[in-house]
């Protein structure tokens, strides 16, 4: 499964670890590193945006209905609710709302070590 992070460049620099990945549900893991967080010590918006979208991607290529060549995000919303300060773990759940023939729309909850929310994240995945 850490390869399907792998796969995927910038998710590979960040440290994306992918812990389980079906057609209903991604989770992956990410360590809140000093070089992804902004001058205050906290988890950078771009960060916690791309482990969204990856997790996401993972979940829409993995659903992808026979005959597709692949996904392309077209749309991403992030909800900020809290901050991961540099030396925690987050944890992400991503599952889908909607699995279509030509989009899915996916949604990914990232959680502090404490269990908090810190984000909710949709996104539409578009079928290529």
């Amino acid at each position: 499964m850490a390869s399907l992070a792998d796969m995927i460049p910038l998710a590979k620099t960040m440290g994306v670890e992918v812990t389980e990945a079906t057609p209903d549900l991604v989770r992956g893991r990410l360590e809140v590193r000093p070089d992804l967080c902004t001058i205050g010590g906290a988890l950078h918006g771009g960060a916690i945006m791309a482990f969204a979208d990856t997790l996401g991607a993972i979940g829409a290529y993995l659903s992808l209905p026979e005959g597709a060549n692949g996904t392309t995000t077209v749309e991403s919303k992030t909800n900020f609710l809290g901050a991961a300060k540099a030396g925690a773990i987050v944890t992400a759940e991503s599952t889908p709302v909607h699995k279509g023939q030509r989009t899915s729309v996916w949604q990914t909850r990232i959680s502090g070590e404490s269990g908090k929310l810190i984000a909710l994240v949709t996104q539409t995945q578009m079928v290529l």
